[in-house]
């Protein structure tokens, strides 16, 4: 158990996901209820380093729950990978009269939220990217969005696809997880779905697919790769070159972390917000908001980065089965 906190600073870091703004919005409104002063941090650690840091209200979060990105803006920083930068950045917290920071972002913010509670600054984190790759919790702010972002795209695709009779390789997000790109494969009835997590690289099996499928009379082929297969504009000459049928990539790209959060990426990030501006208010310190077996739960900082994130086998055969 940490000491209680009087003023509460709030950071999102790393990639921007729809749903920041709600949970910025709970953080601050939440804290505000209890009585807590809050404190909003620009561009994650960078602008803790730099200390970018402004006084928030309810006010300051006004008309932000259907924003996408985060009013806080956000940035990578690697300075703060270091001892010397994470002490510093305690010292600013203490400059600044923060006792406790809610970090909302990814596993590597998470990993600075550890080193900021070692230091003696009361720290929670709240998972927020859209790869759906934080092994402690079945829900991370922003993943719905970006799902169903990418689904409508590639619904719009098959489209054309079908129309020029085309083979259609649509790459999504996931460098490291291919929880997007499988989850739009069984959304959109994908032929194909390339993820980091199985992909062995066989591209023949792939293009004698395609020509059995062309066989058979059918007038179009997708396949969703993830990025962290990536290539798509050379695989799809490969595989025209090999197979004569017109193949076209398309890159949906950074349009995924954009756009208006969903009903359930607003309610869950609030819902994650609030919960850990209670956590700061009773005193806890290295935690990890998470959302788990139907849920909303904390985990140690510690334990969750040394959880390993399960993969659905059982989805990912799904996918090619039907």
């Amino acid at each position: 158990m940490g000491k209680e906190v009087q003023t509460i600073g709030v950071l999102t870091s790393g990639g921007d996901a729809p749903g920041m703004n709600a949970a910025i919005r709970a953080v601050v409104r939440e804290a505000l209820a209890k009585g807590k002063k809050v404190k909003g941090i620009l561009r994650g650690y960078a602008g803790l380093l730099d200390e970018d840091i402004i006084d928030m209200n309810a006010q300051s979060v006004s008309n932000i729950l259907q924003r996408g990105g985060t009013i806080l803006e956000t940035a990578r920083c690697l300075e703060f990978c270091t001892e010397e930068g994470q002490q510093r950045g305690a010292e600013v917290c203490r400059k600044q009269g923060i006792d406790g920071i809610v970090v909302i972002g990814g596993d590597g913010s998470f990993r600075g939220a550890q080193k900021l509670a070692a230091h003696g600054i009361n720290t929670i984190g709240v998972p927020g990217t859209i790869d759906l790759d934080i092994a402690c919790t079945d829900y991370t702010i922003g993943f719905d969005t970006a799902v169903n972002t990418a689904m409508d795209a590639i619904d719009k695709i098959r489209d054309t696809a079908s129309s020029h009779q085309r083979c259609s390789i649509i790459e999504v997000m996931g460098r490291h997880a291919g929880y997007i790109a499988l989850w739009c494969g069984l959304a959109n009835g994908a032929e194909q779905v390339l993820i980091p997590e199985k992909y062995d690289y066989d591209e023949q099996k792939i293009v004698d697919d395609i020509i059995a499928n062309r066989k058979r009379g059918k007038r179009h082929y997708i396949i969703i790769n993830a990025e962290g297969i990536g290539h798509s504009t050379s695989m799809a000459r490969r595989f025209e070159a090999a197979t004569g049928m017109e193949t076209r990539a398309t890159i949906l790209g950074h349009m995924q972390r954009g756009g208006s959060p969903t009903c359930k990426d607003r309610v869950y990030a609030s819902t994650m917000g609030a919960m850990a501006a209670d956590l700061l208010c009773e005193g806890k310190s290295n935690r990890v908001v998470a959302y788990k077996d139907g849920q909303f739960v904390d985990f140690d900082i510690d334990e969750a980065l040394a959880m390993q994130k399960d993969f659905s086998e059982y989805q990912y055969d799904l996918a090619g089965r039907i």
